[in-house]
């Protein structure tokens, strides 16, 4: 893996400014079950090593969030004490998270991050917890005694491309189930948003959400670069082609993973 050379900038009054993207963490403290602070560095290295700035905040609960204020939004998974914990800030933050989604903010939401994203959550005790609406989706729980959705994951993205594949490992108790919501991809090994449909995660505009943990983009680097882009696009108004990088390793794991599981 080598870092691009040269200088990157958008043209200003005759000299070039470093580009730059802020991104926040939603949550860090509660939601990052299964290396899901992976997907921050994974990030942060990606855009570091094509020169550009990146800085990463962590926002928590009772944490302001501005319009404005970053770019790239991040939540992470986690167990249900956790999504009660912030399931009520998160209602807090939802004009403010709705406002940048419409102006096409990027978002990438994992599992109990995904759930609440939905429209409600109820575990497996009857409990509910009010989403905030993003996904046209609902998840349940299918009680204690239900298997628990486990293992590695292969997902077809068409919309991005054909032969586009996600690869991660999923594990989550809820199921999934989408409305009018566009999926993140259909599924080639394992069991996605409920193990019934063929479905995985959602889309809503710039905001994806999955089941996908592992962390998922070091093994996916296509789908980091699509979220640096549209972050960029988002702060400048205007598209800024990525440097390419060396993914020789990211690439033999993800053909390795994909290998394996579909053999």
């Amino acid at each position: 893996m080598s870092c691009s050379s040269g200088s990157v900038g958008l043209a200003r009054n005759g000299r070039f400014d470093a580009i730059e993207i802020r991104l926040a963490f939603l949550y860090a403290d509660l939601m990052n079950i299964y290396g899901d602070r992976g997907n921050v560095i994974v990030l942060s290295r990606r855009a570091k090593w094509r020169a550009i700035d990146i800085s990463v905040q962590a926002v928590g609960v009772g944490d302001s969030l501005s319009v404005g204020a970053f770019d790239l939004i991040f939540i992470g998974g986690g167990q249900d004490r956790q999504q009660t914990l912030m399931a009520t800030d998160l209602h807090r933050k939802a004009g403010v998270l709705r406002r940048m989604m419409a102006d096409h903010c990027p978002v990438l939401a994992v599992c109990g991050g995904y759930q609440l994203l939905g429209h409600v959550y109820r575990d497996n005790e009857g409990h509910q917890l009010e989403g905030i609406g993003i996904f046209d989706a609902v998840t349940e729980h299918p009680g204690d005694r239900a298997l628990r959705c486990i293992g590695n994951t292969v997902v077809a993205c068409d919309w991005f491309g054909m032969g586009a594949t996600l690869v991660g490992f999923e594990n989550h108790g809820g199921r999934t189930y989408l409305g009018h919501a566009q999926p993140l991809g259909r599924v080639l090994s394992g069991f996605g948003n409920n193990g019934c449909d063929g479905l995985e995660g959602a889309i809503a505009g710039s905001a994806y959400g999955t089941y996908l943990h592992g962390p998922l983009l070091p093994k996916n680097p296509w789908f980091a670069d699509h979220l640096l882009h549209l972050a960029l696009r988002y702060r400048y108004g205007k598209d800024i082609p990525l440097q390419p990088l060396d993914d020789v390793l990211e690439e033999r794991a993800h053909t390795t993973i994909a290998g394996r599981i579909l053999r």
